[in-house]
């Protein structure tokens, strides 16, 4: 007599398959790719997008909550790790990363959208279920019915220091920024706490997309013929997408003829471009080109005045990028790869230079949320020898009366005004000249004789920019 098949347990309720729900199953790949592999969201997140599409998984909706759920998790990541610290009975740093970017996710939905409680719970737990297994899935449940029971504001008044006793940590918690990046922004921008309040909120905000008309090659006229295209706020070049604008869709993006590029990059290339000089205008240099936002600008606007743009970058792979950027360029030009602190050219050879040196990057943190936590404070003094030398090539590489713009996308004292000082210390064939001018129309410059731009006035990224003439 041949054996019975064992029946399964019964355990009360019938077991249920888990859910798979593609969106919040690609937001948790690319969380994971960006803690795993260090990678940024605004590269991971496309190509995932498009995979999904391409297999009928995804539709417009789809593709933007999972955006929101990706950017929002990352840029709350400070608060919601606070939050979630008081639902759980060990340290953060116990809780396997994995489970943990589950519960941020499921916190974001509870605390930063309008998605029902119910649902953000439920949802949440099912992807516990699919990526994490049954188990886990019950300790994401009781910890996000502890996470819903408050609202945001309530959560903040437990878990953030009030503003009297620690005005620093406060800010940390409730804008989701480290200490000592709201410390480094705060001293940069001065003032009381209305102003450093609205710069961290703004760096929490997405960013419109910015398109930027190459002049000879395409114009803001044609650009503004897009759905939900409105003129940019500064640059004569600048045009903006309204949320759900896809550049991708722009034929003049897809042709080259413009590019997306932050206002504010294209203020820096502006300004160099605007700046007085004396004596003759032919040669220019961009010599820390990469990817080739401000390259391709500067390339076009040489080609007006029938100047040659020389565009150097250390890194092939990014060099590809520039010349990319630049094809099809109407005038002259040349793309090399060569390390900026040992360059190839000669000394005083050049009327203009750009060094958009390397640096940390806390100006893009509204494009970049992760880097505010990749980021650490002695990664200044790694970046500062490098600074300080290539600005002593771009003033070696240009020629008396000629101009260097110095520039990067970092408001912190250390890798703006620190650099500019002690370079021209041991430079006295060099004086400041004054940005403002520079850039006509755009307010709340500062006292000069540099600019620091804001995403909270200016709407740019936080772009720094010297010019500097050599005199002698």
């Amino acid at each position: 007599m041949s054996e019975q098949p064992r029946r399964p347990r019964k355990t009360g309720k019938p077991y249920r398959r888990p859910q798979k729900d593609p969106v919040r199953i690609l937001a948790f790949e690319a969380l994971r790719a960006v803690d795993e592999r260090d990678a940024y969201a605004n590269l991971v997140l496309p190509p995932l997008l498009r995979k999904a599409r391409e297999k009928g998984d995804f539709d417009g909706r789809d593709a933007a909550l999972a955006t929101e759920l990706v950017y929002g998790t990352l840029r709350r990541q400070g608060t919601y790790d606070a939050v979630i610290a008081a639902c759980v009975d060990r340290p953060l740093r116990d809780v396997d990363p994995p489970v943990l970017d589950v519960l941020s996710l499921g916190a974001h939905q509870l605390l930063g959208t309008r998605i029902p409680t119910h649902a953000a719970v439920s949802a949440s737990v099912e992807l516990a279920r699919v990526v994490l297994g049954d188990g886990r899935a019950k300790f994401v449940n009781a910890v996000l019915r502890k996470v819903a029971q408050d609202d945001l504001d309530g959560w903040l008044e437990k878990v953030a220091p009030p503003y009297d006793d620690d005005p620093e940590d406060h800010l940390a918690v409730v804008h989701s920024h480290p200490r000592w990046i709201v410390s480094a922004l705060w001293d940069s921008l001065g003032g009381g706490r209305a102003g450093i309040e609205e710069l961290l909120e703004a760096d929490n905000e997405r960013p419109e997309v910015t398109l930027v008309a190459r002049p000879g090659r395409s114009t803001t006229d044609e650009l503004l013929r897009e759905d939900a295209a409105v003129p940019g706020r500064w640059s004569p070049y600048a045009v903006r997408l309204a949320e759900g604008g896809e550049p991708g869709a722009v034929e003049a993006v897809r042709e080259g003829r413009a590019g997306v590029q932050d206002e504010g990059s294209q203020l820096v290339a502006l300004a160099l471009a605007n700046a007085p000089l004396e004596g003759r205008d032919e040669k220019w240099l961009d010599g820390c080109a990469g990817p080739g936002g401000k390259a391709a600008l500067l390339a076009a606007l040489a080609a007006e005045r029938g100047a040659v743009l020389l565009a150097a970058e250390k890194q092939p792979h990014r060099a590809g990028l520039v010349a990319k950027a630049l094809d099809g360029n109407p005038g002259p030009y040349q793309v090399i790869t060569a390390d900026g602190t040992r360059p190839p050219w000669r000394a005083g050879s050049f009327d203009r230079v750009l060094m958009d040196v390397p640096c940390t990057g806390l100006g893009a943190l509204r494009r970049r949320p992760e880097a505010r936590w990749r980021r650490r404070p002695e990664d200044l003094d790694g970046f500062a020898p490098l600074q300080r030398a290539l600005l002593h090539t771009a003033l070696n590489a240009v020629r008396v009366g000629g101009v260097v713009g110095y520039a990067t996308c970092s408001p912190h004292l250390a890798e703006t005004r620190a650099v500019v000082d002690d370079v021209l210390k041991q430079r006295p064939e060099a004086e400041l000249l004054d940005v403002r001018p520079l850039l006509p129309g755009v307010p709340d410059l500062g006292d000069g004789p540099d600019v620091q731009l804001w995403p909270h006035l200016h709407g740019t990224d936080a772009m720094y920019l010297a010019v500097i003439r050599r005199t002698g």
